[in-house]
């Protein structure tokens, strides 16, 4: 399968489309099938989406508990890297 850049694939389409242009009836239908494709309205985000995620799971461990399994299971890189 060959893929094609975005520069390719806008050569590509406008030149298949250029006989269309100087035609009104075939533009109207290009331009009425191609807002098919797309919503007329953008999604609105729903309000509080976010809320879902705070809180997402129960510890029995407190906070500084939880704080200092963090640091501990904190590792060093000894990765020498030669600039």
């Amino acid at each position: 399968m060959q893929y094609m850049t975005a520069i390719q694939l806008r050569t590509e389409l406008f030149r298949e489309m250029s006989p269309l242009l100087d035609n009104e009836s075939a533009m109207k239908k290009m331009l009425t099938f191609i807002r098919t494709l797309s919503p007329t309205k953008p999604a609105k985000a729903e309000s509080g989406w976010a809320d879902r995620f705070v809180g997402a799971w129960k510890e029995d461990r407190s906070a500084d508990e939880i704080v200092s399994d963090i640091r501990s299971a904190r590792t060093t890189n000894n990765i020498d890297v030669k600039l």
